[in-house]
């Protein structure tokens, strides 16, 4: 399946794709597109729309687009809750939501400053959640509330 998005990608566009990667569609492909583009381009692509207005995967509300992810395909695991809440404060307004998300937003607007490529900085910073996931694993199974 085809996802598409903004351009330029910073947290939650980057989040996105390895939470739909990793829980919903392994062999997923990500477009990046000028905004102004998203919606004719998904058409066209048969992709679907994220991080983008007025979409069902997009922000609603203090929540943002992992977060509507989540929902949508019933992802449960108190780990990915965990790491909503950290993806969310750095991608939104609410930058002190949990103690790691400012470090967050920090190290996704880096990576944005490394690399010009969309699909390179994708590849470069999954693995950023992969070592978020685990850490938030290893939260939860410790028992340590989430803020």
């Amino acid at each position: 399946m085809k996802w598409i998005t903004r351009e330029r990608p910073k947290v939650d566009r980057i989040a996105c794709p390895w939470l739909i990667r990793r829980f919903v569609d392994s062999e997923a492909e990500f477009l990046f597109v000028p905004a102004d583009q998203v919606k004719t381009l998904a058409a066209r692509e048969q992709a679907i729309p994220y991080d983008v207005p007025d979409v069902e995967l997009g922000h609603h509300g203090p929540r943002c687009s992992f977060d509507a992810i989540l929902d949508r395909y019933r992802l449960d695991d108190p780990a990915l809750r965990r790491l909503a809440s950290i993806v969310r404060g750095a991608d939104t307004e609410d930058k002190d939501l949990t103690p790691e998300s400012r470090g967050l937003e920090a190290i996704a607007r880096g990576f944005g400053l490394v690399y010009d490529d969309d699909q390179a900085q994708l590849a470069a910073e999954l693995p950023v959640y992969d070592a978020l996931y685990a850490w938030c694993q290893s939260q939860v199974e410790a028992g340590t509330p989430a803020p």
